[in-house]
């Protein structure tokens, strides 16, 4: 009889750790009873004070590899593709930790990595505004005063459109940072998973922004003098089609074991 009501309390038991579902940029997985502290996961400023060090070796390992780049450029490029380092990261743990278990562990690490990847792309924005459009609106959709016409023109149509398509993954990543933390987990209830999913949708505006910037407008025009090819173009690439092939997998990976279950 004891062992009957032992095993009965054991199925009632409500504290098994929910496994994470959600790709959210800037938030980690909720915390069960004690079990960060059961892993030894190092303590939230800690994580901080090692993804701002992960950030400043980014933006220095960038801002190296382009010596013969105009200064500003070179700078706000670094601090942007450091931004985006720090995203794929952030996106990469979600689907590793469904399909490798050990890596599971890492997902305590989210919260800080996407705060500072929203950190790092707004660091990215005031460059640009501040260097390159002074902070004027025209100029930041493209226009430029052309000394032969004596008028403002748009002579990058992408241009304008890019940066409208950085400016939203901007807001969003700004959105999400605000919200990781655990008082806006318990406030939002079922609505922070839904917003927190929108951290994909960051991811793909990122790429597109970059995109543009790595591919198109840094190309021969008669216009403007063209810095050298950018080196990070074929990294850039492969580690977008990594993280859509991660996400990709791990869907794949959990529906079978839902179909599995469900027809066992």
């Amino acid at each position: 009889m004891a062992k009957s009501k032992t095993s009965a309390r054991r199925k009632r038991s409500p504290h098994a750790r929910p496994r994470p579902t959600g790709p959210d940029v800037a938030a980690g997985t909720p915390r069960g009873r004690g079990g960060e502290r059961r892993r030894r996961a190092p303590r939230p400023i800690v994580r901080h004070v090692v993804v701002a060090v992960l950030a400043v070796i980014l933006i220095w390992v960038f801002w190296a590899s382009r010596p013969r780049w105009d200064g500003t450029m070179r700078l706000w490029k670094a601090v942007g593709d450091a931004a985006f380092g720090l995203l794929v990261i952030t996106l990469a743990l979600g689907p590793l930790a469904r399909l490798a278990r050990p890596t599971a562990r890492l997902l305590v690490w989210r919260r800080q990595l996407g705060i500072w990847f929203a950190l790092m792309a707004l660091l990215h924005g005031v460059l640009v505004v501040h260097g390159w459009a002074r902070w004027g609106l025209r100029r930041f959709l493209g226009y430029e005063v052309i000394p032969q016409l004596g008028r403002e023109a748009r002579l990058e149509p992408g241009f304008g459109l890019a940066n409208l398509i950085g400016l939203m993954a901007l807001v969003f990543a700004l959105l999400l940072a605000a919200t990781s933390s655990d008082w806006a987990l318990r406030r939002l209830g079922a609505g922070w998973k839904w917003l927190h999913h929108s951290a994909l949708f960051v991811f793909y505006l990122s790429l597109l922004h970059a995109g543009y910037f790595l591919f198109l407008h840094y190309t021969a025009s008669f216009h403007k003098q063209v810095p050298p090819p950018d080196w990070f173009r074929v990294p850039f690439a492969a580690l977008g089609v990594t993280v859509v092939g991660l996400q990709a997998a791990a869907f794949v990976k959990t529906t079978a074991g839902r179909v599995a279950r469900a027809t066992a």
